[in-house]
Order: structure tokens, then C-alpha cells, then sequence
């Protein structure tokens, strides 16, 4: 499902200026995480197809994409994988690469694109926890690290940790920190989405602030790993045959038609 948020039309230039096809790309970052500032820039991420010739020749394609800039006052970073590249990262404990996947706010699509999603499920294993461990502990001493401590990166340390626990507990990946709030039911992240959406003269903490919320970022830690240790999630993933099907269809697609 579609998000319902006005895609700027820099947006879809990017997309269109690509160098080669995309079979999907959507939007990642704080629009997605659901607490963009007013001056948040737009994280584009997906999947390009590169041609055959970069695929069997000595010369190497692109197997990553990275352009960065401001286009009529919209800031923009957009990075895309060759369909090999992206397809082996969801066969590993990424749940980064699952988030953009399944982000609903999408500004270009294909019906591989839908394929793609119904195998994300079979990509997700309990050892995904492992990945938000640690993306916690880099934002946690991203927020250490800044006096006065601000509001950005104790929100993204929130985040992680609900999507794991969430994903632990469920098999679902859910990247939108208000929905996951929805059921963790924390009474200050309100406040907190609120001062970093609000701009930046509302995002700094004081010294009690740290306090309280290094006790609840150790609190969560503890829940992330009991969520791991009770999961019932596969320890493996089940959809490398499905993905690899898909990639030699997507591939012999690409060669018929071009």
C-alpha cells in the first residue's frame, strides 16, 4: 500500500534521470521513520537493473549508485543496487535493505517490484535482531557524543530498537516509529517527534533527559534480547531459490527487450 504523502516532483526527476532502469524506489530516512523536519532531506533508495554488457563483459557496471545534491531547494540522496547486489543483501541479516523494500512511500514501481516484497518474508530470521543491536549502539553513542545531547539521534535509537523487538515478535517489518508506538506505548515519544519535527531550536536534551533515557535505552536493549531469545523466527533464510528465480527471469526479461 502506498503512503499518502505529496511526493515532491524532484523526486520523480531523479528517478527519471537514472542511468539505468529501476525496478522500484522508494523513500527511506525520516520520512519513512515518521518524524521528518522541515528541512530533512529525501533518502531515495531501490534497485537498478544494469545491462548486459556491464553484466558479461570485462568491464564492471555500477553495482551501486550514489548521487547526492539540492535540486530547486530539495535536498536529495539517492542510492540504488544492481538487482544481484540488493538481492544477495536481503538474504542477509539487513534489515535496512528490507525497510527500503517494503517502505510504502514509493515513487516508482514494477511488477517485480511486487514479487520482490512477497518474498521479504522469507528473508527475515531471528538473527535480524543482530542488525538493530547494533545500529542502536552506533546512534546511542551518535547521542553521547553531542553536548547538549540532541533530539535526532535518540529517535532513530528509539526506533531501531521498537523495529527489532516488533520484528522479533512478529516476523513484520515496521519502520514507522509512530505506528510501532502504537503498541509500545511509550508516553514520551510524542513530545520527542514533536521537537524534532518542530525544527531545530526544539531539539536539544538537558542532563535529566540524558539520564532518564539512557536507563530506557538499557530497558529496550533487555527487550530486544528477550524478544530475540523467544522468537520463533527461521534461523535461516527460506527464499534464496524464489530470489534467484526472479533475478534470472528479471535478467532474460532484460536481454529479450533490449
Amino acid at each position: 500500500m502506498t503512503h499518502t504523502m505529496t511526493m515532491p516532483p524532484e523526486l520523480f526527476r531523479q528517478v527519471e534521470a537514472h542511468p539505468y532502469p529501476l525496478l522500484f524506489a522508494t523513500i527511506s530516512g525520516a520520512h519513512l521513520y515518521g518524524f521528518p523536519s522541515p528541512d530533512s532531506d529525501f533518502d531515495l533508495r531501490g534497485i537498478h537493473l544494469l545491462p548486459l554488457k556491464d553484466l558479461v563483459g570485462l568491464t564492471e557496471g555500477e553495482e551501486t549508485v550514489e548521487k547526492s545534491g539540492i535540486h530547486n531547494g530539495l535536498e536529495i540522496d539517492l542510492v540504488t543496487h544492481d538487482a544481484k547486489k540488493f538481492f544477495g543483501l536481503m538474504l542477509k541479516k539487513n534489515g535496512y535493505v528490507l525497510e527500503q523494500l517494503l517502505s510504502p512511500l514509493i515513487v516508482a514501481t514494477t511488477p517485480e517490484h511486487d514479487e520482490l516484497k512477497a518474498l521479504a518474508a522469507g528473508c527475515v530470521t531471528k538473527h535480524h535482531a543482530h542488525h538493530y543491536f547494533g545500529f542502536a549502539e552506533t546512534q546511542w553513542k551518535l547521542f553521547q557524543k553531542e553536548d547538549p545531547p540532541h533530539v535526532k539521534p535518540l529517535l532513530y535509537v528509539y526506533r531501531v530498537l521498537l523495529t527489532g523487538i516488533h520484528l522479533m515478535k512478529t516476523g513484520v517489518v515496521e519502520a514507522n516509529l509512530v505506528r510501532l508506538n502504537e503498541d509500545a506505548k511509550l508516553p514520551y515519544l510524542a513530545d520527542l517527534i514533536a521537537r524534532k519535527t518542530g525544527g531545530p531550536e526544539l531539539g536539544c536534551l538537558n542532563a535529566a533527559d540524558f539520564r532518564f533515557h539512557q536507563a530506557e535505552y538499557e530497558r529496550l536493549r533487555l527487550e530486544l534480547q528477550s524478544a530475540y531469545e523467544q522468537s520463533t523466527l527461521p534461523e535461516v533464510p527460506s527464499a534464496a531459490a524464489g530470489l534467484n528465480d526472479l533475478l534470472v527471469r528479471i535478467r532474460l526479461k532484460a536481454c529479450r527487450e533490449g
